[in-house]
This record gives structure tokens, C-alpha cells and sequence, in this order.
């Protein structure tokens, strides 16, 4: 697990780090005043004060901050709590829509990295997911295993359902099929690689975080359809981040 840490960073090279904002539009602060930080975050020193009655230019968007340019060509950025309270030009109220699940239930492609446990072997993966729907994905997976006695490569095609898609914490459930490659390490006995299919069924919790990630954690287990009539199971335990785009 002490591979997670490493995956997150990676995926941030492919995380659009800002939402994608409407064009720029300007509003009237009705508040007595508003904060403008030097970034988006309560972390960020205020730097600026925009009082009541002034125009300022809504530039863009990053989940609850909004970068701002007041007439005076300062930009700066205000929490979501405080533009909710500023005005359109002709007087009405300004309505912000929530930018997270509405990309969270839009996207199409999702990409992810887990790291976990494949029956005692140190396990990584990476997957690509198509939604089909708010409701359906259909993702291609490949993982790798390193044991003690053998080592697998893990290739599968599933189809995974998402419960309540509108959650930002949700329940899910998958059925696949796939082939698994062993290549053992025994050097006491003659051994020889083999190439096994494979059905599977999964269960697991995926939760929004912020930005474009998402965090999933599953339980996988795999019925391995052999050769020598002596099918055998195998558990996986895995857990990482994603990205939707």
C-alpha cells in the first residue's frame, strides 16, 4: 500500500487541475465587502477588498473558489459562500450550480491506478473505463502480481455498476471475464508457464474527493477456469485513485 502515496502524484499529470469555467461574466458585490485570497484556498492570505456597489469579473472557476478582476485589474479569489451573496447587473441573484457531480456524472473516459493484495503476492493495476451510462461501465484491467512461488500477469474486461451514481460516496458491483498468466519460480521441480481464463465478480466503494479524482477500494474474487479440471479461487484486495475526463 505504501504504493499509493506514489500513484496519486502520478495521476496528477494527467488531472486537469481547474474545472472548466463559463465565460467571464461580471457581478455586483451586495455584501459590505469581499475577500479576495492569493489562491483558492482558506490557506491564502486576503490581499484585497472589494466593497459594495463594485463590478467584478468572474474569470474562472476552481471547485468552491472563483477567480475574480476587480476594476482596478487586481485578480484575486473568493470563496463560493461570499458570491453567492453578489448580484447580476440587472439586480438578480447569481445562481452557481454544483460543478462536482455534474462532471462526475458527465465524464466518459476514467482512468485508474490500485495497489493491493492478490492471495498473499504484492499486486499493482491500472484500468480504463467507458461510461456507458450514468450507471454502466465497461473497463479493460491489467495487473501484475509478485509472490514468493510465482509471479501473474492479469488481464480482464468487465462490467461494473455503479448504485447511486449522484453520491459522492456509492456502493458498486462488477462481473467480468479475463485470462491469467502464472510463471512460477520453483528451480526444485520442472515447472512450466501457464495461460488460464478467468470470470470474476467484484464489489466495492468508489467516493469523489476533489478535483477529478476518485477514490475506489474493491474486493475481487476470481474463479480460475484450469486446465487440469481443478478449478481454483482467488481473492483480490485492492484499493487507489482515478481520474474521470
Amino acid at each position: 500500500m505504501r504504493l499509493l502515496p506514489i500513484l496519486a502524484v502520478l495521476l496528477c499529470l494527467f488531472c486537469d487541475d481547474v474545472f472548466a469555467a463559463r465565460e467571464a461574466f461580471e457581478v455586483v458585490v451586495n455584501d459590505p465587502y469581499i475577500e479576495l485570497h492569493t489562491g483558492p484556498g482558506r490557506g491564502y492570505p486576503i490581499f484585497h477588498v472589494t466593497e459594495r456597489g463594485e463590478r467584478i469579473e468572474v474569470l474562472k472557476r476552481r471547485t468552491d473558489w472563483f477567480k475574480v478582476r476587480t476594476p482596478e485589474g487586481k485578480e484575486g479569489w473568493v470563496k463560493r459562500k461570499q458570491m453567492e451573496l453578489t448580484l447580476l447587473p440587472t439586480g438578480e441573484g447569481v445562481e452557481f450550480d454544483d460543478p462536482v457531480m455534474n462532471d462526475v456524472l458527465a465524464h466518459r473516459f476514467e482512468f485508474g491506478v490500485q495497489g493491493g493484495d492478490l492471495d498473499g503476492a504484492n499486486l499493482i493495476s491500472a484500468y480504463l473505463g467507458y461510461a456507458l451510462t450514468t450507471n454502466f461501465t465497461a473497463e479493460l484491467r491489467g495487473s501484475r502480481g509478485l509472490g514468493d512461488y510465482s509471479n501473474t500477469w492479469l488481464a480482464s474486461a468487465n462490467l461494473t455498476h455503479t448504485f447511486f451514481p449522484k453520491w459522492r460516496v456509492s456502493p458498486f458491483f462488477s462481473l467480468g471475464t479475463g485470462l491469467v498468466h502464472t510463471e512460477p519460480k520453483s528451480t526444485l521441480v520442472q515447472t512450466e508457464d501457464r495461460t488460464d481464463q478467468t470470470v470474476h465478480a467484484a464489489a466495492g466503494v468508489r467516493a469523489y474527493l476533489t478535483r477529478r479524482f476518485i477514490f475506489r477500494a474493491e474486493y475481487r474474487n476470481y474463479m480460475v477456469l484450469t486446465s487440469r479440471d481443478d478449478n481454483e479461487e482467488v481473492d483480490e484486495w485492492t484499493a487507489g485513485f482515478s481520474v474521470f475526463f
